[in-house]
């Protein structure tokens, strides 16, 4: 069994979509646990929509809301000549279910909202896969990521059940490979990336990016032969191409050194994803869908490779903030024990820290509902001095790295250095 992971990039279209079936047409034969993201830029779409509600800007809510039908409506409409009725019904239910919720009153808990409407995002995604995918005569069947990826109740960063969900999955997704494989047609089952569903029903999110992580998580519970993630890229390259000129394709990599590249920030590769993956030994292969025969890169148990090629990753919109403690204390352990637990409490994941006797200076990526959070949460005991807009970069086996034309013309405020890893933190 192989899952595919297929992302916003890959099913932005009518076109990309026939694509995905032409790619999924190719292993015939090989059970095959599609995982699909939102179409596009859809999340970004959803989380304006999501903004706008929240902020009670009708006329921009139902314009975006607008937008957003539109573009499926249309992508639908291109795909099928005579659509369905009862498909074209389905798919209204769903803006009209989304429009009841923009119409009532928001509750205060802006990660349930976020989640119950960004979610929307990756449903109507599936929905029309799906009928496509049926359409093209490749037997589909569709299952909501609610249903088989059981979490907590953590809204837009949840936390999986293994337990439930491996348990899910063996009640749900089995008995379906296993009636279906010994029928004449081809097991493909196909499911929402991004999205998890609590024990009592409610949708949730695993964190931006987290179509991957659904991969991987489907995949360790179906103990899947590989995984493949399908990007718009030939493989795992050493930098972002749109930041860097010249890079160069990593075919092999090991699990570890993948798991430090996406901890960095690495878009190829979502931080949790791979974890799963090493515990049970499942291979990860990220190819391109535009160049479907091609090896991509592979991610498995071979270190051979891992310090042959220095890759670099930029991070932008940082925040570096210092903190001092109001009485005049040293930073010890009692103050880093606070500093960490407010970070913890507002789910604010740190990029690099140093501290000094009477300072602990900290890198992480600015929210903007977060990070005022966070300040006046560590306010209360410290004098806090911030900077914002910063840019860190981090280069993985340094030694083989030409660091001189990334720093060109920029002010290196924070520097920290392992035998790996460089990371700078530069300003303009």
């Amino acid at each position: 069994m192989y899952v595919f992971k297929f992302g916003g990039a890959s099913v932005k279209s009518a076109d990309d979509v026939r694509n995905v079936a032409d790619i999924i047409a190719r292993y015939k034969n090989i059970p095959l646990m599609i995982v699909v993201s939102a179409m596009g830029k859809t999340t970004n779409a959803f989380e304006q929509l999501t903004e706008y509600y929240f902020k009670d800007k009708e006329k921009h809510l139902f314009e975006c809301f607008s937008k957003i039908k539109q573009y499926h409506i249309e992508i639908a409409e291109e795909l099928f000549n005579n659509i369905d009725s009862k498909f074209i019904n389905s798919l209204n239910n769903k803006f009209k279910f989304l429009e009841t919720i923009l119409k009532k009153p928001h509750s205060e808990n802006y990660n349930f909202e976020y989640d119950r409407i960004v979610s929307i995002g990756e449903e109507l995604s599936v929905m029309i896969i799906s009928y496509y995918l049926n359409e093209s005569n490749i037997s589909t069947r569709w299952f909501h990521a609610r249903d088989i990826i059981i979490t907590d109740a953590r809204y837009r960063d949840a936390q999986v059940n293994w337990d439930k969900t491996c348990k899910a999955v063996n009640n749900v997704l089995l008995p379906y490979f296993s009636q279906t494989t010994h029928s004449s047609s081809q097991p493909l089952a196909i499911t929402q990336g991004f999205i998890g569903g609590t024990a009592a029903g409610y949708v949730t999110t695993l964190g931006r990016e987290g179509s991957d992580y659904s991969a991987a998580i489907l995949a360790y519970a179906l103990n899947a032969n590989e995984v493949l993630i399908w990007k718009d890229v030939p493989g795992l390259l050493n930098a972002d191409p749109k930041l860097v000129k010249q890079t160069v394709l990593l075919p092999n990599i090991s699990y570890q050194e993948a798991i430090e590249l996406a901890y960095y920030g690495a878009k190829v590769i979502h931080p949790k994803t791979l974890k799963p993956l090493l515990t049970k030994n499942i291979p990860l292969r990220v190819k391109s869908f535009y160049e479907p025969g091609k090896d991509g890169t592979l991610i498995n148990n071979n270190i051979k490779f891992d310090d042959q090629t220095p890759s670099y990753i930029f991070k932008f919109n940082q925040v570096l903030l210092s903190v001092s403690p109001k009485d005049f204390s040293f930073i010890a352990e009692h103050n880093l024990s606070y500093i960490f637990s407010e970070f913890a409490k507002y789910n604010v994941r740190i990029n690099m820290m140093q501290n000094s006797a009477i300072s602990f200076s900290v890198c992480f990526d600015f929210d903007r509902t977060k990070t005022p959070a966070l300040i006046n949460g560590l306010k209360k005991l410290f004098h806090i001095n911030c900077l914002y807009d910063k840019e860190l970069l981090t280069i993985r086996h340094y030694k083989k790295a030409n660091i001189k034309p990334f720093i060109k013309n920029r002010k290196v405020i924070l520097e920290q250095k392992t035998c790996d890893t460089l990371q700078l933190l530069v300003k303009k």
